[in-house]
């Protein structure tokens, strides 16, 4: 029997298979760590994000330093820092990406995190100069002001993609939060404004509280196969509505959380987790258990799989709304939910 063809393509990309890796700056600091993702079977890499913050504190010290000494000595208007002092985040940044494409045969994305419009923006067409094959716009705010209408940050959120649109050749995806009010709305919106993919989801980190220690920490808890449930719905939902790819990002730990995340309407999925716990490796891991299960069921590709099951395929297209809420809550047994999660 042939083997399955696991290729697929995210944002015009080709990929030889659906597996790449997720944002992380754990996994993607230098680029000997993205040779040994290259190695270990990524189909792509998404960069370590580049934040809104750094960019900001580095054009303001640049500022402060170019104006030491001026209110002394009119020659020292004309003065300039050492560029080894203002090397910092975003000059790094584009470094890797360089060193990225130099010595990688799979696609290099990058990504952009920021919360507001403004002036950071621009460093997208840095991003693409210095030789991005896409860039994952990842928006991650927590609103707090009690007179912001989500009218408003939705708004922002579009305001934000046509800025960096403007500033881009390359494909855009965005990465985006589950909590808006309106999702499908809101999608419309940015493929409106520019974006030609979205992953979903941006996974927010908590904070949780030392009740002995009187301190608010910060903890990162890697996610499990059960945190797929949410993009799965939503990839589902959205497929084929909108002219927008996309990608899964939360829960793929096992071949078969693929296979789900693909039928629900994925174009590729995203691994973070599993390669912190597990390593490299466990990306061939992940095609192989893909490969099998498409071939033990009689799949000749990949293809084969990508939105069957999303809401417009399903048999009962109920399922993606309020159907498994009642039909959940009525059904339920502690003693079969705690056989069916069993251990991953």
């Amino acid at each position: 029997m042939a083997e399955p063809d696991l290729s697929c393509s995210w944002l015009g990309l080709p990929l030889h298979h659906p597996l790449v890796v997720g944002a992380c700056a754990p996994l993607s600091e230098d680029a000997s760590q993205l040779r040994e993702l290259e190695r270990g079977g990524a189909a792509a890499i998404v960069l370590h994000s580049l934040f809104e913050e750094q960019i900001a504190q580095e054009q303001i010290a640049f500022h402060q330093r170019a104006l030491q000494g001026s209110e002394s000595t009119s020659e020292s208007l004309s003065y300039l820092p050492d560029p080894d002092w203002f090397c910092g985040g975003e000059d790094l940044y584009l470094r890797l990406i360089e060193q990225a494409r130099a010595q990688l045969s799979i696609p290099v994305i990058a990504s952009l995190n920021g919360a507001h419009p403004g002036s950071w923006v621009r460093s997208a067409r840095r991003i693409e100069a210095a030789g991005a094959m896409a860039l994952e716009l990842s928006l991650y705010g927590l609103p707090t002001d009690p007179e912001l209408s989500s009218a408003a940050i939705e708004t922002q959120v579009e305001e934000i993609v046509r800025e960096v649109r403007a500033e881009l050749h390359i494909p855009l995806a965005v990465k985006l939060h589950p909590f808006f009010t309106n999702l499908r709305g809101l999608a419309r919106r940015l493929a409106a404004a520019g974006a030609d993919g979205l992953t979903l989801f941006n996974r927010f980190y908590e904070p949780d509280i030392d009740i002995e220690a009187l301190e608010v920490r910060s903890h990162l808890l890697l996610s499990t196969p059960q945190d797929l449930r949410l993009p799965l719905r939503w990839i589902a939902l959205l497929h084929g509505q909108e002219p927008l790819q996309l990608a899964a990002s939360g829960g793929v730990h096992r071949g078969t959380d693929v296979v789900r995340l693909l039928m629900a309407g994925a174009c590729c999925t995203q691994v973070v987790g599993a390669v912190l716990r597990h390593g490299p490796q466990r990306l061939e891991g992940l095609r192989d258990e893909l490969s099998h299960w498409l071939a033990e069921h009689g799949y000749g590709s990949v293809s084969e799989l990508i939105g069957c099951m999303a809401q417009g395929s399903a048999p009962d297209p109920g399922h993606y709304e309020r159907t498994p809420y009642v039909r959940s809550l009525h059904s339920f047994r502690p003693l079969e939910a705690m056989q069916a999660s069993g251990p991953w």
